[in-house]
């Protein structure tokens, strides 16, 4: 573990707070207010539509929701750490063109700029790590605002941003908005949007631990993981779970023999999920009874959490890679179109590629919150460049005219 993990962390995404009361705090406060609240993007600055100059630039999310531990005092789950992704379309000549060269691509979060006043993760960071990042700096070195980089597969990415889902101005939000601006090479803004970056410690703990949350639960949590399994974790504070149980998702191999973190927590608490009295039991570690992670048009649609994962017992398989082997559009009774592709083989939907090498996130929204959602900020975007939510599916948000061939929903034309 220690300072190798931060090498990995830079090549993997980390995972998985309210739904109808965020949706209308999002809702009734005005434009651009310091709460995250969505503001205009546009093209070159101004108010109307984001696809009306030369370059449209799409902004996701690897993952629907982002998590982290509130209190690092004790033990970590998962560190800060968001992703954010763009796509920059040229829209220029008679074909559009993706671009990932001869521009910067640069990234803000208005409401929330300061991490290390709402988090004692820096505080333990050394001790959990072997690494020691400046204050509002994340373990791969960028911050709350910084200029991204090219993934290498079309798009730009910045990594390890170490967010929290409490704002400059105290309020509690797990949908936040940042800014994402495209300038030329001589300083020229050509394009901007907006886009969520989920982030939530709601990890309901303590609805069968006790405490409240916090430091009482965890402390908690390691007696009785060292009564039950003769392990010595008190002493050995703060720990990092993967140091003994695998989390591919850090990058972590565990120790020989033990099960990886997801078989563990889901195997161990399949049986006991009666103690907690929720509609959705996955909200007692997932984010949240308030956060309702699982906010998209899947969810409008009456489909749950299980109509995919199934249950905690079959998450639980000890065959499975968690992260890795997940529920797969194309291999659903849900998406079937003749003539259309779903994600590439071996390549999980958040990084797969559909019409002409666009990323499908672009188009579709992140995993848990593809549009249209139930929380507004989701949808702020798509409303921009093409003037209503859902998926982007207005020809002109990238061509200059509506091409007169079918849409092909393949991966098709090269990059």
């Amino acid at each position: 573990m220690k300072a190798w993990l931060v090498v990995l962390l830079v090549s993997v995404g980390l995972v998985a707070y309210s739904s109808t009361q965020y949706a209308r705090a999002e809702d009734s406060a005005g434009p651009g207010g310091d709460d995250g609240t969505p503001q205009q993007p546009g093209s070159g600055g101004s108010s109307g539509p984001a696809a009306s100059g030369s370059y449209v630039v799409l902004g996701y999310n690897d993952l629907g929701m982002h998590c982290l531990n509130q209190d690092f005092s004790q033990f970590m789950v998962l560190p800060p750490y968001n992703n954010l992704y763009a796509q920059v379309i040229s829209r220029s000549g008679e074909d559009p063109h993706l671009v990932s060269s001869g521009v910067t691509v640069s990234y803000t979060i208005p409401s929330n700029t300061h991490s290390a006043d709402k988090t004692n993760f820096w505080n333990f960071v050394q001790a959990l790590l072997g690494v020691n990042p400046a204050p509002n700096v994340g373990l791969t070195g960028n911050g709350l605002a910084g200029n991204m980089k090219p993934s290498g597969d079309n798009d730009w990415l910045a990594t390890g941003i170490p967010i929290t889902p409490v704002l400059d101005n105290g309020q509690t939000n797990p949908y936040p908005l940042a800014t994402i601006t495209v300038k030329t090479s001589g300083g020229q803004q050509v394009a901007s949007t907006q886009a969520v970056v989920p982030v939530s410690w709601e990890m309901r703990c303590d609805l069968c631990h006790g405490g409240q949350g916090g430091k009482v639960t965890a402390k908690n949590i390691l007696q009785s993981h060292d009564r039950l399994h003769g392990t010595n974790l008190m002493a050995a504070r703060p720990v990092v779970c993967g140091s003994c149980h695998a989390q591919p998702e850090l990058g972590l191999s565990g120790q020989p023999g033990l099960p990886n973190l997801s078989r563990a927590m889901h195997h161990a608490h399949a049986s006991r999920m009666g103690m907690v009295s929720l509609t959705n039991e996955c909200y007692a570690c997932h984010p949240g009874p308030e956060t309702q992670c699982f906010r998209d048009v899947h969810l409008s649609h009456g489909l749950t959490c299980k109509t995919c994962h199934k249950s905690m017992t079959a998450v639980a398989n000890p065959k499975r890679t968690p992260w890795v082997d997940e529920p797969r559009c194309g291999s659903t009774a849900c998406h079937h179109v003749p003539g259309h592709q779903y994600e590439q083989p071996g390549v999980l939907y958040k990084r797969s590629k559909g019409h002409h090498s666009v990323h499908c996130e672009a188009c579709h929204g992140s995993p848990h919150a593809i549009t249209p959602t139930v929380v507004p900020a989701d949808n702020v975007q798509a409303i921009a460049v093409q003037g209503h939510p859902g998926t982007i599916d207005t020809c002109k948000v990238c061509h200059g005219s509506t091409p007169d061939e079918p849409f092909p929903h393949t991966l098709s034309g090269g990059d």
